[in-house]
Formats: C-alpha cells, sequence, structure tokens
C-alpha cells in the first residue's frame, strides 16, 4: 500500500480504535465488538509495522485501554497494569512459544511451566493494602492511570457474590501489598440484576462485562452496594520484595490471605499442555458462573519474567487466548416476523452474515416486540449480536452512532405470513399472536397437543410423526387426520429408526403400527365436548375451563355463537378468558376447522352440569397417590359431577382426598378441620 493511503487508512484507523476506547472504558456503551476491535487493532498494528513512520506515542498500538474518566480523581499506579497480547491459532500461540525460548535462550526441548487461568470478562482493578488495612483502590484506566473508585471497591461482595474485596488482612501479610484482579458480576446474578432493573423500568445492561464496570463506576457507592459485584485476584506485587519464586506460590498466596483465586486456573508443563487446558476449558466455557472469553497464559517463573521484560503495552511473558467470538457487530438487512408452534409471532433480524463461535450467523432474534422497541432496533441498524453455546443468537443491542438516517423500524403484520389469519395482541401480553387453528407454521405442535390423552386421546401419535404427516403434506388441518390412507400410514412407520419417536412400531411391523394407529383415530371420533374443546387449543382453554365451558353450553354450535357476556357467565371464565375466546370462536378459518372436524365424524358427546352429589359446587384437593386411577383421571371425575379441583388447601376447601404419602395437604387440612377421606372413601363418593 502506497506511504500516503496507508497513513490516510492509519489515520481512519486510529480515530474509530480512540472512539471505541472511550465508549467501552469511559461510557461503558461499546459500539465496536472485541472481535472487530481487535481486527482494526491487527490492522493499525500491520500498517505501522510496514510504515514505521506512521506510528506515534499515542496510537492505540501503543496504549493500554482508554482515558480515565474526568468524573473520578486520578490514582497513578506504582507499577503499570499492563493489557496483554492476543493470539487467536495454534500457530500464533506456537510463536509465542517460540519466542519465549528464543529470548530466553533455551532449547526448544527445554519445556517452559506456565500457568493457565480462564480470561475473566470484567473490570480490571488494583487494590492497595498498607499495614494489612486496605486503603484504596483504583480502576486499570490508561495503565498509568486510573480512576480512584475506593468507596465502591468497598462495597463488592457485600450481597454475597463471593468474599469480595478484603477490608483487611490477617496476621503476617507484607506491609504493602497491592493486589490485582477482576471485579465481574456472575451469570446468575446479571441476569437477576437486568430483571429488577427492568421490573423498575430502567433500562438492562447489554452484557456482564458492562454491568460490572457501570455499577463499580458509580458516582455514589450506595449504588454500587446494591450490585451483587464479585472480585477474582490474579496478582500480587510487594514493592521492593519478591517473597515468592513462582506465579504458583504467589496465587496461593492470595488465597491463604482470603482473597478469591480462580479455582479453574492450572500448571502446565510446557506448551503441550497449556493446549489440553485450553481445550478443556473451552469445551466447559458455558458451563462456568462468569463470562470468560479465552484462557490467559503465564510464564510461571519470576525470574524468567523479569529476564522478559514488557514491551510498551503488554508483557513479554504473558499471552491471552481468544476464543472465535461469541458477540460481533453486523448489519441488518431485513427483519420479519417467524410464527412459531403456539402461534406467538417472533421477530427474527436478518443480516450480513457473520462468524461466531465457529458458525456463521446469519440471523438473530429479537424475542418479541418489546424487546424489539426497547432496543430500538431498525432495519438497516448497526447492531451487536451474541451467540454463547448453543442458544439461538440473539441481538445485544443497537449502535445508533453508527445511523445514516435510513434506517426503518419494523411493524407487526395484522395477518399472520403463514397463514393469513388476525395477528392479535392481549392487553398485558408481551407476544403477538396468529389466531388461525389451521395455521402451517403451528400445525406440528397443534396436532400433538391435539392428539393427547386428555384431548383426543390417539394413542401411537407422536411429536416426529406428526411432523412426518406435515412435511408430506398429508395433512395441513385436524380433519386431515381421518383422511390418511393405510398405505400412507405404513410408509409413515417404516421411517429410519431415528425419525421414529420412542414407542413407535419398528420397520418390521408397519402394517400392525398402521391399522392400531387407524383404530385409535376412529376410537377417537367417539368423544365428549370437553376433550374436544381442550384438543382445539383456544387461547387459555386448559383441560377444566373446558369442561366448564362444555358443561355450560352443551354443544360446538351453542359454544361457538357465544358472546363474551355468555361466556363470562359461566363459572371462572372471567372477562380476559372470555375476550379470548370470543376472538378465537370469531375467526371463520377457526369455525370452518370445527366443522370439517364433524363432517370426518367426530361426534362430541355433551356433558350435564351436575346439579347434585357429594362434588356439585365444591373444592376438592387431591394429595399423594391413588391405586385405582391416575390424577388427571380423578380430576375429570370429580370435575364431571360439578366439582372443582384446586391446588392447595385452604378454609375455602370441602374435601381432601388422601392418597398413598401424602403430605403438607392432608397436615394442612388437620389444622383447618378440612373433611379428609381415602381412596376407598373418595370410590364411595364418586359413585353415588
Amino acid at each position: 500500500m502506497p506511504t500516503a493511503q496507508a497513513a490516510r487508512r492509519a489515520r481512519e484507523l486510529r480515530e474509530r480504535l480512540r472512539a471505541a476506547e472511550h465508549a467501552y472504558y469511559v461510557l461503558d456503551n461499546p459500539v465496536l465488538s472485541d472481535a472487530e476491535y481487535d481486527r482494526l487493532l491487527r490492522e493499525l498494528a500491520g500498517l505501522e509495522e510496514a510504515h514505521p513512520g506512521l506510528r506515534t506515542p499515542d496510537s492505540p498500538t501503543q496504549r493500554v485501554g482508554g482515558s480515565p474518566s474526568e468524573r473520578f480523581e486520578k490514582v497513578a499506579h506504582r507499577e503499570p497494569m499492563l493489557s496483554l497480547g492476543n493470539v487467536v491459532s495454534d500457530e500464533e500461540l506456537d510463536e509465542f512459544d517460540a519466542r519465549i525460548h528464543k529470548l530466553l535462550g533455551t532449547g526448544a526441548d527445554a519445556p517452559v511451566d506456565y500457568v493457565a487461568e480462564p480470561k475473566l470478562d470484567g473490570l480490571a482493578v488494583e487494590l492497595v493494602y498498607q499495614g494489612g488495612r486496605f486503603v484504596h483502590g483504583a480502576t486499570r484506566g490508561d495503565g498509568v492511570t486510573g480512576e480512584d473508585v475506593t468507596a465502591n471497591l468497598r462495597t463488592v461482595g457485600a450481597l454475597g457474590a463471593n468474599r469480595g474485596v478484603l477490608q483487611a488482612l490477617p496476621a503476617g501479610a507484607p506491609p504493602r501489598l497491592e493486589v490485582r484482579g477482576e471485579v465481574l458480576l456472575q451469570k446468575a446474578h446479571f441476569e437477576a440484576m437486568n430483571r429488577r432493573l427492568l421490573a423498575a423500568g430502567e433500562p438492562p445492561f447489554a452484557n456482564p462485562r458492562n454491568a460490572a464496570a457501570g455499577s463499580l463506576r458509580q458516582l455514589d457507592w450506595r449504588i454500587t452496594a446494591t450490585r451483587p459485584l464479585s472480585f477474582i485476584a490474579y496478582e500480587a506485587l510487594v514493592p521492593g520484595a519478591r517473597p515468592w519464586a513462582t506465579h504458583w506460590e504467589k496465587l496461593a498466596a492470595l488465597a491463604a490471605l482470603g482473597f478469591e483465586v480462580n479455582a479453574e486456573n492450572g500448571r502446565c508443563r510446557g506448551l503441550a499442555e497449556v493446549k489440553a487446558y485450553r481445550d478443556r476449558m473451552a469445551a466447559r466455557r458455558f458451563e462456568l458462573p462468569y463470562d470468560t472469553d479465552g484462557v490467559v497464559v503465564k510464564v510461571d517463573d519470576l525470574d524468567l519474567r523479569a529476564r522478559l521484560g514488557a514491551a510498551s503495552k503488554a508483557p513479554r511473558w504473558a499471552v491471552a487466548f481468544k476464543y472465535p467470538p461469541q458477540e460481533e457487530a453486523t448489519r441488518v438487512t431485513r427483519i420479519w416476523a417467524s410464527v412459531g408452534r403456539t402461534g406467538v409471532l417472533t421477530p427474527v433480524a436478518e443480516v450480513e452474515p457473520v462468524r461466531l463461535g465457529g458458525a456463521v450467523v446469519a440471523r438473530a432474534t429479537l424475542h418479541n416486540e418489546d424487546e424489539l422497541r426497547r432496543k430500538d432496533i431498525r432495519v438497516g441498524d448497526w447492531v451487536l449480536i451474541r451467540r454463547a453455546g448453543e442458544v439461538i443468537p440473539e441481538v445485544v443491542k443497537s449502535i445508533p452512532e453508527r445511523r445514516t438516517g435510513e434506517e426503518r423500524e419494523f411493524a407487526f403484520p395484522a395477518a399472520c405470513p403463514e397463514c393469513g389469519a388476525r395477528v392479535v395482541r392481549q392487553e398485558g401480553e408481551k407476544a403477538w399472536r396468529c389466531t388461525g387453528a389451521a395455521c402451517p407454521a403451528q400445525l406440528v405442535g397443534r396436532l400433538r397437543h391435539f392428539a393427547a390423552r386428555r384431548a383426543m386421546d390417539v394413542e401411537g401419535l407422536g411429536e416426529r410423526l406428526c411432523a412426518a404427516l406435515v412435511e408430506r403434506g398429508l395433512v395441513k388441518e385436524f380433519a386431515d387426520l381421518y383422511r390418511v390412507r393405510f398405505e400412507d400410514w405404513q410408509q409413515l412407520f417404516s421411517r429410519p429408526r431415528k425419525e421414529r419417536d420412542e414407542g413407535e412400531a419398528p420397520p418390521e411391523l408397519p402394517e400392525k403400527a398402521a391399522q392400531n394407529l387407524l383404530d385409535a383415530l376412529a376410537r377417537s371420533k367417539a368423544t365428549t365436548l370437553r376433550r374436544l374443546l381442550f384438543a382445539l387449543g383456544i387461547p387459555q382453554v386448559g383441560d377444566a375451563t373446558a369442561g366448564q365451558l362444555a358443561r355450560a353450553f352443551g354443544s360446538v354450535a351453542a359454544l361457538l355463537d357465544a358472546d363474551e357476556a355468555a361466556l363470562q357467565a359461566v363459572r371462572d371464565v372471567g372477562p380476559e378468558v372470555a375476550r379470548q375466546v370470543r376472538a378465537w370462536t370469531g375467526e371463520p378459518r377457526n369455525r370452518a376447522v370445527v366443522e370439517r372436524l364433524l363432517a370426518a365424524g367426530v361426534e362430541p358427546a355433551a356433558e350435564a352440569a351436575a346439579s347434585g352429589g357429594p362434588f356439585a359446587g365444591k373444592t376438592v384437593v387431591l394429595t399423594g397417590g391413588l391405586s385405582t386411577m391416575s390424577r388427571d383421571d380423578a380430576k375429570a371425575a370429580i370435575e364431571r359431577r360439578g366439582g372443582r379441583v384446586s391446588g392447595s388447601v385452604s378454609r375455602k376447601t370441602d374435601l381432601v382426598v388422601a392418597g398413598d404419602e401424602a403430605g403438607s395437604k392432608l397436615r394442612k387440612a388437620g389444622e383447618l378441620g378440612v373433611r379428609v377421606v381415602d381412596e376407598a372413601g373418595f370410590l364411595a363418593l364418586l359413585g353415588e
């Protein structure tokens, strides 16, 4: 590249990197992903290597982190807090090891002892102890000067996240001790904190690193005290002395003083053991309680470290191996609504493909409309997306600073993109839903529900078989199940083993399995109205509500014609349930689905409401196991006789049925004086 062109590009890179450092270190609001920052920094380093005259003292390649914030008092570190060089491949790790051997003048066959540690994703800090007391603490800042956050650091660990920042050291501690480590938020604490922020109407943090940094850099220490921060120590300095021979001894001494030291740290003999450690940690990284984006490799022998020294920005005796990025910046090219098996419409962002976690990602979930609006994601936006483990990639945040003015907001469709039925969002719900009972996007899940034991009870019709029916175009709605031919069932049961549900007939018996399923479908036609209503998957209509509706209306036609007032008159049906049932029955496509089921021979028997008997109008609680029937069958029997089954005992409970190994509910019934019967007594009541 010509020098003039290289100079222009170097200026562009320095400006972008400085802006990114300010956003990351000072504002705690990243505008570049770590991977994108690393790429730009490597490009700048390459230009400066090829054109040495372009290198400046204030270049991001020569400095550590960002400038300290003006909001805090500045603190000079006695020894610089250097950053680490990054490597991303075995070849680069081999080069690091070869460089160590070269600088030390040792042969390649003499392995170097290393300490390997998970690379923590938090905020680097230094704690200074004088006479065994914590006297002040600071952030890393630019490596030479940090921010005085002593008052905030005193609160770290106060909520029990870990031992945190020790206020005093035991007897025998060095007169002055400088401890360096990472302030971080563990995953569970981060999620809980974000839930609280959302509940309070405040914006949540994008990731644990920014949450930790933002929490520690509050001007009011009392706010920091409400955040469940942790501190993990990884370095110690004693001015004018070297009390330890190795880094491993130093870590043991920190643990003996009471500091939290990472239990995952490992001592490695040579580079082969380092690589084995790295691979083990990569396989386990998502099981760890904190975020980690790599492994730090350090020469163990402190005398060798002193000989190796440091460059302007990083020590020569340590390096960070970075895993493939889990967070990247890319541009949204399209937003569309994906219809799930329950009818929920999920906004999905199509993005310019990026490599995340070893896989190429071209789309990411936006969860729901509230999340979409809160994060202000638009078509054309630059966004940060994250992929952790096997989790579906998600959009973390938009980057408004990179907008051009051509970005467009996304509007949810009024009609389902799969079937054309109305799309609704009920008050109090986060999700938009398709109201179509025959929606193909929902069909597999709906078929499985339709065939369930408490619904139409079609034995043998599992999820994979339902998926195969839909995939081959044999079933497009419930009524089609009753039209599938014997030959088609036979072919379906001849599928390879991996495509069959557990319990399905093996390939050598497809004829018998096909006939069994046809028989099960024939039996299911003679059902009850309660089962049919439950099987249809009407929103808010579970088994108990289906029973109440069946007893109140007596027929499908009467329910389809009922208005909201009539629905609300049914026991246990409130305004919200009535509204959703009426929205479903008012959809022409849903009415057509029911009509075609009746035309296929389904004959639901009416369930008359019980007007008397021991269960009519009573609230019953079941506890313990029954030998003569399942809990579901017992519940159905009570409800058919006009009773209501509750999950807890209270003063409003009329009867408790106690089976084998009845527990706390039986004791509560005794305390409240509620009538209790055993299984024999329950069967006798059913017979009345």
